[in-house]
């Protein structure tokens, strides 16, 4: 399928003698308004942003890849700039040659891969030489931690990874899912499922791969999750890319898990923030504060130490905590590991999982049967690309 942005520098082409690609790291602490000053976009295109557009705007992550079109002279003519995995700020001159800013959806295709190999050396480097992907390395780990101790694999034992992955521009784009895995410790198969945005053992236990608490003492949701959507009535692209707990101001907000503070202070449409690094790629974000506890970047902090304080700060039009949870730069639903104990599936959702994984079992046994061999090794790209 022909990707959006390829149509528009395809037509772009025709227009302009010569054109380049260039795709940039956007750096930390870096803003949009900073962006286009830098550019020389008018700024007004910010300003002119709705409050949840602005809030949208501050979601941009430090290090993500973005790509930038230029003519000749060297002229900016369109921006894409991620925000998620699901939507993207797309800056582009009109027919008139006059700068626009909209949201849209990011466009990817998916791809399903099945990994079997037979251990040689360790589980992570075993994956990460069979396929060149550190991303499925990583999505390995990490849906398996708690339940599989990797140390006690020996030479051997089967790994068996059945995953979902997207990509964009050719290249591999955000966070890979592992919809089924199987893992041998001395010949005994540990095996994982995924749903809903947790794993689950075969027959529904939660596998407790993450837990994080409430980070506020509130019982009303204001906002709820939502990745990208198109309003049928602004007829535009809206998202909400974490939960919102109404709250009154000076409500103490403690830190949902275990980690390590990495940003504390202002940005842009969130007001006063604090991001913590917690282990197995997950950063959690408190939003709209109105003050800071006794903290610091670098610092470590326990699951339930106060952190900060509800305030309104920002683009916020009432006193509020906005709660976001990443994993690898990738939102996720805040409520889907917010947990207090172990659950297991009953009901309609476990007949849901149940079909589910039979699914998943028999697209596994029919590729080991068919003998239909690893997926091709990914390639690295250069940055920089001329037409």
């Amino acid at each position: 399928m022909m990707k959006k942005f390829l149509v528009l520098i395809l037509l772009s082409i025709k227009a302009f003698a010569a054109l380049s690609i260039e795709e940039l790291t956007w750096e930390s602490g870096d803003t949009l308004l900073e962006f286009l000053q830098r550019n020389s976009i008018p700024m007004s295109l910010y300003y002119e942003l709705d409050k949840e557009d602005k809030e949208i705007a501050s979601e941009i992550a430090a290090k993500i890849k973005y790509q930038v079109l230029k003519d000749d002279n060297n002229n900016i003519e369109q921006v894409l700039i991620p925000i998620s995995d699901e939507l993207q700020i797309h800056i582009y001159k009109n027919k008139d040659n006059e700068y626009n800013l909209t949201l849209t959806p990011v466009d990817y295709d998916k791809e399903e891969r099945i990994l079997v190999i037979t251990l040689k050396n360790s589980a992570y480097q075993d994956v990460y030489e069979e396929s060149k992907s550190s991303t499925l390395a990583r999505a390995m780990i990490r849906s398996f931690k708690g339940s599989v101790n990797f140390r006690n694999i020996q030479k051997g034992d089967q790994i068996v990874l059945y995953y979902e992955q997207k990509r964009r521009m050719g290249k591999l784009w955000g966070d890979i899912t592992i919809k089924m895995g199987s893992v041998e410790i001395n010949k005994n198969a540990k095996e994982i499922f995924y749903f809903n945005d947790n794993y689950y053992t075969k027959d529904g236990k939660d596998m407790e791969t993450f837990l994080l608490t409430k980070p506020v003492n509130a019982t009303r949701i204001s906002s709820q999750f939502t990745t990208a959507r198109f309003h049928p009535i602004l007829k535009r692209y809206r998202a909400h890319l974490g939960v919102d707990y109404a709250a009154p101001t000076g409500t103490p907000v403690q830190s949902a898990g275990e980690g390590v503070i990495i940003f504390v202070g202002s940005q842009s449409g969130y007001g006063n923030v604090v991001k913590i690094q917690h282990a197995s790629g997950y950063t959690s974000v408190y939003a709209h504060l109105s003050r800071f506890a006794k903290i610091k970047k670098g610092q470590k902090v326990k699951q339930g130490q106060t952190i900060a304080y509800v305030g309104s700060t920002g683009m916020s039009t009432g006193p509020h905590l906005h709660f976001g949870v990443y994993v690898n730069n990738k939102a996720i639903n805040p409520l889907s590991v917010v947990k207090i104990a172990k659950s297991e599936l009953s009901g309609k959702n476990k007949e849901e999982f149940t079909k589910l994984i039979t699914g998943y079992m028999q697209v596994v046994q029919n590729h080991i049967e068919e003998n239909k061999g690893n997926p091709p090794k990914e390639e690295e790209f250069e940055n920089y690309i001329e037409f």
